[in-house]
């Protein structure tokens, strides 16, 4: 008997942003295991639960492993070929009858950490037509902090960071990195990094309703939910009043005196009623910023989705400008690739997407786009309103939005009168399961793969690329492949297309498929390490950082500072303060009402063992007993009589769930919390995740245009209005 040889590869996670080392064990061309990589120069042997626990993601049985077609019996195997050619003849005619505005994709959040995704939906979205709809994850979590950069920088993605190595105070709002592990923020260890921080006589400040793992930690500076826009302006107003103001931000930025009269009315004082921070604690806090010389704010997921996410963005960023924390070594910087020409790209997209914000409106609600995507919260809507651009086909590739975007049972009823709707996915979830089709992807180990999206998010300059570890499991193939081969079956003629086929055809005479990593290729030997092309003696390419380099390369100990001129790209390189609707933002704030039949208010809750709504069908991940419950203040629970563990109904005024209830003292009085991503009924493939079922909390949330953030199209899913009541 021949005994199997196990083969150790290294490679690294892309679960979530730190995209931290691993370790795969790889026998006879499975993957056995995965741990954590002691050599990765950042995250040095640590990895997460969801890392390790990805080989049962792998090697699930309930995953999708080739084409289904959906029948009145259920669920049936077909070829390739005949799933391709079907959706290619069904999708021609859709848009021959319809157009390109009948057509539309939807990218769920894993697609960011896959080139081959990314480049796969840019490519079919923008390439069948001008009119096409694109939906994206972005906006439940980041579009309005993509907007705040359009408007302070001229561009989208001159995202500031927290220098975290060099930072001596950080104050943190909406975010809970010791469970979340960080966001807009590349940085494995993340958690060391802050008890760094205290290590060095610095403080880490958490503000936030709940005391969350994070908070648990560092400070805790408790938080009415969804009211960061309001401490944000009251420690400006602060800054200004006491002559706190950076003599640097002058130079930085235009629009300093039209910020500071927007900011005036706003004393701690005035905002005490909407945060529940004492006056004093505002003052002090806005004193250390300014007289502390390395220090930062940033905000995360809970400062982009209540009603002022894009204000309450660009507020932060003002904060770090006036206490002179901006582009400045330990305090909010700005990590650039350092590939030249950068700022003319950054340039001509800005320009670009500013164009469209003022000019391009959605057929629903009338919202502007951003980053050309439109509100996820109205996809049903675009698919049940009639008229000119009403959806008719849609592709869902790895999401599950009936779980993931307001009102979730109009997502599930909408997906049922489409002409044609295809999932490209590892599972039959709740939304895949109304598909006509469900297309087998890759995982993140039978693929190549270079972080792209977070290559400007890292707090250590860091390059890592990685080979597939392993085959792709059954008949599962890349997004990129899919959207080839389908491109390449239709009759659509856009200039787009016509490329693509025209590519795909040269690359065959070659004996090669066509792939975007060429395009991955010239990024990293542009960038900061690259090889320039052969310039560079030594520098890297994809090729040598794979074969060469697997654990990863650190090009540079820090970010650099003194960029602003690199990365705004308004004249002259000043941050531009004064925008019409960043006011008209400002004044809505005292224009909202809160309904008195809804006293309490809902905060969404991330979970160790959860990643979104994609990990509940793994058996490590769910063992013990994993009960979705909601948080809720031990006294707020005595007012309405009930004890921990009790079943409760949580209304709002757009629906209601029904869930367990756990008491806290750790949160803020008149909070309740409760994870999202729960929800699984029965519908789809995955047994495991089934059987936790849970409530989904998006049914809590409204997808009614007039509540939708105004500026970002942004859903509205923390400090909803919410009663508890015994269930």
């Amino acid at each position: 008997m021949i005994e199997s040889k196990a083969e150790s590869r290294a490679t690294f996670c892309r679960i979530c942003e730190p995209l931290c080392g691993m370790i795969a064990t790889v026998e006879d061309g499975r993957l056995t295991s995965l741990r954590p990589d002691k050599d990765h120069p950042l995250s040095a042997g640590f990895a997460c639960q969801k890392g390790i626990a990805f080989t049962e993601v792998v090697n699930d049985p309930d995953r999708v492993t080739m084409p289904l077609k959906r029948t009145p019996d259920g669920f049936e195997p077909v070829s390739w070929d005949e799933a391709l050619d079907d959706i290619a003849a069904r999708l021609d005619a859709i848009h021959r009858h319809h157009g390109s505005g009948a057509v539309a994709w939807y990218m769920g959040n894993p697609a960011a950490f896959s080139y081959s995704h990314l480049f796969a939906a840019m490519a079919f979205a923008k390439g069948i037509g001008g009119d096409s709809h694109f939906f994206s994850s972005s906006t439940q979590d980041t579009s309005s902090r993509l907007l705040a950069n359009q408007f302070l920088y001229g561009a989208p993605f001159p995202v500031p960071i927290p220098d975290l190595i060099r930072t001596d105070l950080l104050v943190m709002l909406g975010a809970n990195p010791v469970v979340s592990h960080g966001s807009f923020l590349t940085a494995p260890r993340i958690k060391d990094r802050m008890h760094d921080i205290v290590k060095r006589g610095g403080r880490v400040v958490v503000v936030d309703p709940r005391r969350s793992e994070t908070a648990a930690q560092f400070e805790w500076l408790g938080i009415t939910p969804d009211s960061d826009a309001y401490l944000l302006l009251s420690i400006l107003q602060v800054l200004f009043a006491e002559g706190l103001v950076s003599v640097r931000s002058r130079t930085q930025a235009k629009g300093l005196d039209w910020l500071q009269e927007q900011c005036a009315p706003f004393t701690p004082e005035l905002t005490h009623q909407h945060t529940g921070i004492d006056p004093g604690t505002v003052r002090a806090l806005a004193r250390d910023l300014a007289g502390t010389e390395r220090a930062a704010v940033y905000g995360r997921l809970g400062t982009c989705v209540g009603r002022n996410g894009t204000l309450t963005n660009y507020l932060l960023d003002a904060v770090n400008l006036v206490a002179g924390n901006l582009d400045t070594p330990g305090g909010s910087v700005f990590s650039t690739l350092g590939i030249p020409g950068q700022k003319w790209g950054s340039m001509a997209m800005g320009a670009a997407l500013r164009r469209s914000y003022r000019n391009k409106r959605t057929r629903v609600g009338g919202f502007r786009a951003v980053i050309g995507a439109e509100p996820a919260a109205f996809m049903a809507k675009e698919i049940t309103t009639s008229g000119r651009r009403q959806v008719k086909a849609m592709f869902i590739g790895a999401g599950n939005p009936v779980l993931s975007v307001p009102n979730g049972l109009e997502m599930e009823q909408a997906l049922e009168s489409l002409d044609l709707s295809v999932g490209l996915d590892l599972y039959v979830n709740e939304t895949t399961a109304h598909c006509d089709y469900v297309l087998p992807v890759t995982t993140m180990y039978e693929r190549d793969d270079f972080a792209v999206t977070f290559q400007m998010f890292q707090a250590t300059p860091f390059r890592q690329a990685t080979d597939a570890v392993v085959a792709p499991r059954g008949q599962a193939r890349t997004e990129w492949d899919i959207v080839v081969d389908l491109v390449a079956r239709m009759t659509v003629r856009t200039p787009v297309f016509g490329a693509l086929r025209l590519a795909a055809k040269r690359a065959a005479r070659r004996g090669q498929r066509l792939s975007p990593r060429p395009m991955i290729d010239m990024m990293i030997r542009m960038a900061d390490g690259g090889d320039r092309f052969g310039l560079r003696r030594g520098g890297l390419t994809f090729r040598r950082l794979a074969e060469h380099h697997p654990h990863g390369v650190v090009v540079a100990p820090n970010i650099r500072t003194g960029v602003l001129g690199e990365v705004v790209v308004y004249p002259k390189g000043r941050i531009r303060l004064a925008h019409e609707d960043i006011s008209s933002e400002i004044a809505a704030l005292s224009r909202r009402a809160r309904p008195d039949d809804y006293p309490l208010r809902m905060i969404g809750m991330r979970e160790a063992r959860s990643e979104n709504s994609w990990l509940h069908n793994s058996p490590l991940l769910m063992r013990g007993t994993r009960i979705h419950r909601a948080l809720m203040h031990s006294e707020d629970a005595a007012a309405r009589q009930l004890s921990d563990g009790d079943a409760v109904r949580v209304r709002s005024p757009y629906g209601q769930i029904d869930i367990a209830v756990s008491l806290t003292d750790d949160i803020v009085r008149g909070t309740v919390a409760i994870p999202h991503g729960w929800g699984h009924k029965g519908s789809g493939g995955w047994r495991i995740a089934n059987q936790a079922g849970g409530a989904n909390v998006n049914q809590l949330m409204s997808s009614d245009p007039s509540d939708v953030e105004a500026l970002a199209g942004m859903s509205w899913l923390t400090g909803v209005p919410v009663q508890v009541e015994a269930g």
